[in-house]
């Protein structure tokens, strides 16, 4: 049989991942998880399927270390958001390979990643490694949604299959000319999101007579323009003062200053700072009367909000009663997820940085916390695990990348496939050889 490069192998996975139509809802990933099973056991990986519903399954996989060193995760997710056929220019179930890049849902987000770290660990067991602590590649179910059925339920019903010192995840690894200066981002950090529910009161009356009634979309509609005007209070993270001096060689004295050494580099950075300095509160939903000529006594406002790391769900609203004043409202938490960071100083950062002195020895590692969160918390928060968000890309600018997560088109080259692979081989015989 010929030999299939690292470069052909990891593309050709891809492209049967995405064919693999996992939109959540409804998921139906267990197609996904069987299609790596039989994959990664023809390499000689261990891998086992747990699924909480039969349709929706999790892989776990693992090379068995020598009980020497300690326990590495390739974390990733199978599922993939909703996309219209009618938006694209390619179908986006199709997997195609076009001038060097693989077109369809999940390229970036985050079958791309998925279909490296598989690689990544097959090869590592054709090759015979054998790691000093357990190597374990995780492909979840149900990241998009968090209804249950994923991560959150793995570290919660088999722990003993996931558990593990060291975790990369999805969050970061864009390589950035920053100040004329080339990095790689990687993050440390996360987040909240804790999304409420502001709910108006009135009084309902039919919509001809709206005199005698009390209108709480009405009501409501100062209230939003308050939320979506305010300008939070700033505060300087860990995070954001590593990133600074990473990049500028200055650690910030406060926020307004990291905002000002942030635009001083570039307005793309500075709108990645920004929203690393406060939490944030973004009104995205809303929903009143069922009838056009009833006039609601209740009008429903759901708020997407980020809160910092350490940022309580209490202290959230605390700040909403004293943005928004006395009033006929209720706030109600909806969720509160994330919100976790690990150590920069550990094995792991360097294991990255000494991948990127490899590659690029110009370049640096640099540190950021993610603004939106990702399955890396529920690890930290059940294992103390030292999880970071890295996969490495840089034949894509990090703007256009931005821009198709999500979104019509999506796709990812060749290039950072196979150099994603490169990563995570690297990572893993740095840190358990």
């Amino acid at each position: 049989m010929a030999t299939v490069s690292i470069r052909d192998e990891v593309t050709e996975l891809l492209q049967e991942l995405i064919r693999v139509d996992t939109t959540n809802p409804p998921g139906n990933e267990t197609a996904a998880a069987e299609l790596l099973r039989d994959y990664l056991e023809d390499s000689g990986a261990q891998a086992e399927l747990y699924a909480r519903v039969p349709e929706r399954a999790n892989l776990v996989a693992r090379i068995r270390g020598r009980g020497e060193g300690p326990t590495l995760l390739f974390l990733s997710h199978t599922d993939v958001v909703l996309a219209d056929a009618a938006e694209w220019s390619a179908d986006p179930f199709g997997g195609e390979l076009r001038d060097g890049e693989v077109w369809g849902r999940g390229a970036l987000d985050m079958k791309g990643q998925v279909a490296a770290s598989a690689v990544a660990i097959a090869s590592l067991a054709r090759e015979g490694f054998e790691p000093a602590g357990d190597l374990v590649f995780a492909a979840t179910a149900d990241e998009e949604v968090g209804d249950g059925f994923g991560a959150q339920w793995l570290c919660e019903t088999h722990p003993d299959a996931v558990r593990c010192d060291y975790l990369i995840n999805e969050g970061s690894g864009e390589r950035l000319e920053l100040g004329g200066k080339p990095f790689y981002i990687c993050s440390v950090a996360e987040k909240m999101s804790a999304p409420f529910r502001l709910r108006v009161r009135g009084r309902s009356g039919h919509a001809s007579m709206p005199g005698i009634a009390d209108n709480a979309l009405v009501k409501a509609a100062p209230l939003i323009t308050t939320l979506g005007e305010y300008v939070p209070g700033q505060q300087l993270t860990p995070e954001v003062e590593a990133l600074l001096e990473a990049v500028t060689g200055e650690r910030p004295a406060s926020p307004g200053e990291a905002l000002g050494q942030a635009r001083a580099i570039g307005e793309f950075f500075a709108d990645m700072v920004e929203p690393l300095l406060a939490l944030t509160l973004a009104p995205t939903m809303i929903s009143a009367s069922k009838k056009r000529n009833v006039i609601p006594a209740i009008c429903d406002v759901v708020v997407d909000s980020r809160l910092l790391p350490g940022t309580t769900p209490a202290e959230q609203q605390e700040i909403v009663r004293a943005v928004l004043g006395e009033g006929d409202y209720e706030l109600e938490s909806l969720e509160a997820h994330g919100g976790t960071r690990s150590p920069i100083e550990t094995p792991l950062w360097d294991a990255v940085t000494s991948w990127i002195g490899e590659v690029e020895p110009e370049a640096k590692p640099a540190p950021i916390c993610v603004a939106g969160f990702t399955d890396s918390h529920w690890f930290r928060e059940a294992f103390g695990t030292v999880a970071y968000g890295f996969f490495p890309s840089r034949a894509m600018s990090a703007e256009l990348a931005a821009r198709l997560i999500h979104s019509a088109d999506e796709r990812i080259p060749v290039e950072d496939l196979e150099l994603g692979v490169d990563c995570f081989r690297h990572v893993a015989q740095a840190m358990l050889a």
